[in-house]
């Protein structure tokens, strides 16, 4: 192999990007839209089961806006690991086809295979309609009152680590190498899209995290980057942290409610948000949405959990972290009223445990769960 066309091969699709992305500036108004097209993405494992109760909850929620075609769900079958595995593609040709088609996404996990698995090495479903539809801001909030917790995560989604994944090259025998990309105007949209969250939401304090210390060049840019932003913002609070110390900070009782909104690489917004996730109850209760200027998309942040299909327990998979993302999805699309109604529900679902989801035949089935959800709402 040349090692080093391989090298000038990614340089070059990285520059191209960016000019791609200096020239697209705009965005999609969605409430300006006589119809919004929301596309329903089952995925792998249990994502077909908890998607369904999601569905169900939103479509019951937009019961009038559907009858007056202002809002229409589509089905979008075929991103299975199954079939990117056959496609030898992370999406197939005819399903990002279909996904095109549509405004937003609700998307349950899918099944990225790792190396020595039976599916071909194909790059994550996620990562690649990030960059298929450049969903560039994966937001993730998590919110606790008792603990006095309100927190959300603005993690870059297109660069990074994650963004060349499958690129990395073995040279050898004994020498792996990966590459890790950050660019100015990826990191200019994400720290703008926190900083104009916090102004118009009155977040006093955005918080850049790195390890801008030891890897300087990558980290470095974002860190310059984020705060030369930041000044455009005088009247919010900006700081700094390591991703090593922020992990533990996230945990200090006497720190952890200092912080409202953070901002991250690709990478640690990954491992923070996961942490995070855990004080709301676990990734299976929290949603995640991934924004663009044309496109979006809605999902659970946790995997498709394969072992509870083979064990045939698919069923009482919890579906708060897909409903969730639909509250998100419908904040976005407009409707915050109905966004409020269902995050409410939620957190009285929650707190009340009177449907209590273990993951096994002892507690409820995600239907049950969707259902008391409705039960607070109708």
């Amino acid at each position: 192999m040349d090692y080093v066309k391989r090298f000038e091969d990614i340089v070059s699709g990285q520059l191209a990007r960016i000019e791609a992305m200096k020239k697209d500036t705009a965005f999609t108004d969605y409430t300006s839209l006589d119809r919004t097209v929301i596309g329903v993405i089952g995925g792998d494992g249990i994502g077909p089961a908890i998607t369904a109760h999601a569905r169900k909850v939103l479509t019951t929620m937009l019961e009038k806006e559907i009858s007056d075609g202002k809002v229409e769900f589509r089905t979008i079958e075929g991103l299975t690991i199954e079939n990117r595995a056959a496609a030898g593609k992370a999406i197939p040709d005819g399903v990002l086809a279909e996904i095109r088609k549509c405004d937003v996404l609700l998307k349950g996990p899918t099944t990225t295979p790792r190396k020595g698995d039976k599916w071909a090495n194909i790059e994550s479903a996620n990562v690649a309609m990030r960059k298929e539809l450049d969903l560039f801001a994966n937001v993730r909030p998590v919110k606790i009152p008792s603990q006095g917790i309100d927190w959300i995560f603005f993690r870059e989604n297109t660069e990074c680590l994650y963004a060349m994944g499958s690129q990395g090259v073995d040279i050898g025998e004994d020498l792996s190498i990966d590459f890790r990309v950050i660019t100015s105007p990826g990191t200019e949209r994400i720290a703008r899209m926190a900083f104009e969250y916090a102004r118009s939401t009155g977040k006093k304090k955005v918080t850049i995290v790195t390890k801008a210390n030891v890897v300087k060049a990558t980290d470095g840019r974002f860190l310059d980057i984020c705060k030369k932003v930041s000044e455009e913002y005088p009247e919010i609070e900006t700081d700094d942290w390591y991703i090593d110390i922020m992990t533990a900070k996230l945990v200090d009782e006497k720190r952890r409610n200092q912080f409202q909104v953070m901002l991250l690489p690709n990478l640690y917004g990954d491992i923070l948000t996961d942490e995070a996730a855990e004080f709301q109850g676990g990734v299976g209760t929290a949603g995640s949405a991934n924004l663009g200027r044309h496109y979006a998309m809605f999902e659970a942040i946790h995997g498709s959990a394969p072992r509870m299909v083979a064990e045939g327990r698919d069923r009482y998979a919890d579906p708060s972290s897909v409903i969730r993302a639909g509250a998100m999805l419908l904040s976005h699309i407009g409707y915050q009223d109905k966004a409020d109604k269902l995050y409410s529900a939620l957190e009285e679902c929650t707190a009340e445990q009177k449907i209590r989801i273990t993951g096994k035949n002892d507690g409820a089935t995600g239907s049950e769960f969707a259902d008391y959800v409705l039960s607070k709402i109708i």
